[in-house]
């Protein structure tokens, strides 16, 4: 018989920070306890998100960690409970109370094999269905009252031929019984636009005409939702250009002793041996030709092809101007720029900053290898 997991409580998950050790249990408030098996998403010292087991049945759990989470806790549930009232698919709520050792928890029904919009391709003909839907589902939600103030395509989920949107803590309601106002109405519309490709432009009349049909109240003007969808696209991708030099929940960034990585979280972990010493990979990877004119080379780490690109670095005097930037981070910055703009290169992967004196150093930037076009 397989040993029970430890049992855990809140505040031995937020000194956990990202990396809360699976599978565990924790204590509810008044007896039972939800037995977490796989993490989903972990906000350090706030919030933890996994796939789990309540009373025998396959439940999404969400743990509330942080002394004050009150607040939060309570604002998930009446956004669930907003969305259910005004009948628009979102997992159902199945309970909600407090860890019997501080903070709170909300269970939700889990749904298998289930896929956000943000990890499937939507320049496809499969795809057009699945953004059809998702404007009508968004004019039905305005049609309601309802906004969701943190709109992005991984709160809208894909599950047996029907769209949920999830995610309840970003939903407000604007007004009982009524419709959501114009403004805020455009204002939401025009995100959801800005979250998709600029391949799929040809499509915007159409996506349009089906929100029209879920929200009929609402004048839409063409030509204006477009250019505030644009405003927010490059604010949105501004914003995302700055995180790939911080800590977060898509990048892993480490600053010590002048030294600097920055790393997708997705990767870091088998990516670590080359992070600790990309002068060793370097040397051991082989030069890429006839294509590559800049020196970079092709190394294996744990059996997966990398590319790896060497930089002169900027020193730490260089580092005390405002807003200097190496040209290796240059190039980091330039090809998470191109992803986001959907680029189909090389992913980028990894940037390493090794200062070894105050005017000069080192840096590397890591891609994904893809064949043949850099074979």
């Amino acid at each position: 018989m397989p040993a029970a997991p430890p049992r855990v409580a809140a505040p031995a998950l937020r000194a956990a920070r990202r990396r809360p050790s699976v599978p565990f249990s924790i204590a509810l408030d008044g007896g039972g306890e939800i037995t977490l098996s796989r993490l989903l998403r972990v906000l350090p010292g706030r919030r933890v998100v996994g796939e789990a087991r309540y009373q025998g049945q396959p439940v999404l759990a969400k743990l509330f960690v942080a002394p004050a989470s009150r607040r939060y806790w309570r604002r998930e549930r009446a956004g669930i409970l907003a969305l259910a009232g005004a009948g628009i698919p979102t997992p159902a709520l199945l309970a909600a109370g407090r860890l019997a050792e501080g903070g709170y928890y909300l269970l939700t029904a889990f749904l298998p094999d289930a896929s956000t919009l943000a990890e499937i391709p939507l320049d496809t003909i499969d795809a057009a269905p699945l953004l059809l839907e998702a404007a009508r589902l968004l004019g039905r939600m305005h049609a309601s009252g309802l906004a969701q103030t943190d709109l992005h395509l991984g709160n809208l989920l894909h599950h047996a031929s029907t769209l949920y949107m999830i995610d309840g803590d970003g939903v407000r309601r604007r007004g009982r019984d009524r419709s959501l106002e114009p403004q805020p109405a455009r204002q939401n519309l025009a995100t959801f636009l800005a979250l998709l490709p600029g391949s799929l432009a040809a499509m915007t009349p159409a996506l349009l005409a089906a929100y029209r049909a879920a929200n009929p109240g609402v004048v839409i003007d063409e030509a204006a939702i477009l250019a505030r969808s644009q405003r927010i696209r490059e604010r949105r991708l501004q914003n995302q250009l700055r995180k790939c030099f911080r800590d977060c929940s898509r990048f892993s960034v480490e600053r010590r002793n002048g030294r600097f990585t920055a790393a997708l979280r997705s990767e870091a972990d088998w990516l670590a041996p080359l992070l600790a010493a990309p002068g060793h990979y370097q040397a051991l990877g082989r030069r890429l030709e006839p294509a590559a004119t800049d020196g970079s080379v092709m190394a294996d780490v744990g059996g997966r092809r990398v590319v790896i690109r060497a930089f002169p670095s900027t020193g730490w005097l260089s580092r005390l101007i405002p807003g200097r930037r190496s040209p290796a981070a240059l190039a980091w910055r330039d090809a998470n720029r191109a992803r986001l703009l959907g680029d189909p290169g090389p992913r980028p992967l990894a940037l390493i900053e090794q200062p070894t004196g105050l005017l000069q150093g080192r840096a590397w930037l890591v891609t994904e290898h893809t064949a043949p076009h850099q074979a």
